[in-house]
C-alpha cells in the first residue's frame, strides 16, 4: 500500500500541463488584433521556420502591401482578410502563441518561427518545444477557406434541441464530444473541464445516457462559461496585448487546479491523464464521491487503486 501511495503521488506530481488555445482565446487575440491590424498593409512577411508554411499558392508574398479588411475565426484558428481576396490562416495548435512588438522586431531564438510586419507594429508567432505543428495558410478563394473548417457548430447559434442533436449523433463520453472540432467549434481541453465542473456532470458520462434535465444543463453551462470567459479575456486584450495565452487561470473551478478546494463544496480536485491531455474534475460534484480511473495507473495499481476520495484519503494517511 504504501508503494501505491508513492507510485500515485509521484505520477500525480509529474504531470504537464498542455493547452491549445480555445474560443475564449482566440477571441481575446482578435480582440487585441483588431484595433492594431484592421486597417493596416502588410508590409512584409519574415518566415524563419519553413515547417510552419503549408501553401505554395499563391505564394505568401502575395499578401504584403494588402489591407487588412477584418478578423475572424474558423473553430481555433484565426483568419486575417485582407483586400482583393486573400485569407490568411494561423493555427496555433499547442504550443504556438502570438505577440506584439515593436516594428521590425527580430526573429532571433529557435522559437520565432515568423513576423508580419505591419507600419506600427510587428505581429510575431512563436511556438515552444521542439515540434513544429503550429501552421500557416494563404488562400486566394472561399472554397479553399472552408476546406480547412472542421465543421463544428457555435454553440451560440443553436437551440437545446440543436446542441442535443450534434453531441448525440454518437455517443460518446461528454468531455470528447465537447472537444471534437467536427461537433462543436473551440472547446478543448481547459474549457470543458470548466463546463462540465458548471452543468456538475461526470466527463465520462456517455451522451446517450443523460437526462433531460442533464441537457439543459449542459447547454446553459456551455454557452454561460465560454461567454464569461470570452468576456473577461476579451476585457483583457484591450487593456494590453495577451502576451502569456495559458492554461492556468486563477478563477478557474476545476482545470489546473489539481489537489485545491473546490469553489462549489471544497472536496479536493482531482484528475485522470490519456494521451496528452488532462482531465480535472471534482468528485463531490460530478461523479457522486467516485474517482476516476487514470487509465495507465489504474491498471498498475490494480485492486490499490482508491475508488472514493474517502479510500484515497485514508491511502495517503497510512
Amino acid at each position: 500500500m504504501a508503494n501505491a501511495e508513492n507510485l500515485l503521488n509521484t505520477t500525480c506530481n509529474t504531470l504537464t500541463l498542455k493547452r491549445m488555445p480555445e474560443l475564449p482565446d482566440i477571441a481575446a487575440y482578435l480582440a487585441a488584433l483588431e484595433p492594431r491590424i484592421v486597417g493596416q498593409p502588410l508590409q512584409s512577411v519574415r518566415i524563419a521556420s519553413p515547417f510552419l508554411l503549408r501553401t505554395a499558392k499563391p505564394p505568401i508574398q502575395a499578401a504584403e502591401g494588402r489591407t487588412v479588411v477584418s478578423l475572424q475565426s474558423i473553430g481555433k484558428r484565426i483568419v486575417i482578410e485582407f483586400d482583393s481576396n486573400l485569407w490568411l490562416v494561423l493555427h496555433l495548435m499547442i504550443a504556438g502563441r502570438l505577440h506584439w512588438r515593436p516594428a521590425g522586431a527580430r526573429l532571433s531564438g529557435r522559437n520565432n518561427l515568423a513576423a508580419f510586419d505591419f507600419p506600427n507594429g510587428s505581429l510575431v508567432l512563436t511556438e515552444a518545444g521542439s515540434k513544429r505543428r503550429a501552421s500557416l495558410h494563404l488562400f486566394s478563394n472561399r472554397e479553399e477557406l472552408a476546406a480547412i473548417d472542421p465543421g463544428g457548430l457555435d454553440v451560440f447559434e443553436l437551440d437545446l434541441d440543436g446542441f442535443r442533436t450534434a453531441l448525440t449523433a454518437e455517443n460518446r463520453t461528454l468531455k470528447r464530444a465537447l472537444t471534437d472540432p467536427r461537433i462543436l467549434s473551440g472547446i478543448g481541453n481547459a474549457y470543458s473541464d470548466e463546463i462540465l465542473h458548471a452543468a456538475q456532470l461526470s466527463p465520462i458520462q456517455r451522451t446517450q445516457k443523460l437526462s433531460e434535465d442533464d441537457w439543459a444543463r449542459l447547454f446553459k453551462a456551455t454557452r454561460e462559461t465560454l461567454q464569461l470567459w470570452i468576456d473577461r479575456l476579451k476585457n483583457e486584450a484591450r487593456d494590453a496585448f495577451p502576451e502569456k495565452v495559458t492554461a492556468f487561470r486563477k478563477d478557474m473551478a476545476v482545470h489546473g487546479r489539481y489537489g485545491q478546494p473546490c469553489p462549489r463544496c471544497g472536496s479536493s480536485i482531482q484528475r485522470i491523464r490519456y494521451a496528452d491531455n488532462e482531465t480535472d474534475y471534482c468528485p463531490k460534484c460530478q461523479t457522486g464521491g467516485k474517482l476516476l480511473a487514470d487509465r495507465s495507473l489504474s491498471r498498475l495499481l490494480g485492486e490499490d487503486w482508491p475508488r472514493t476520495l474517502d479510500e484515497l484519503e485514508a491511502l495517503r494517511r497510512r
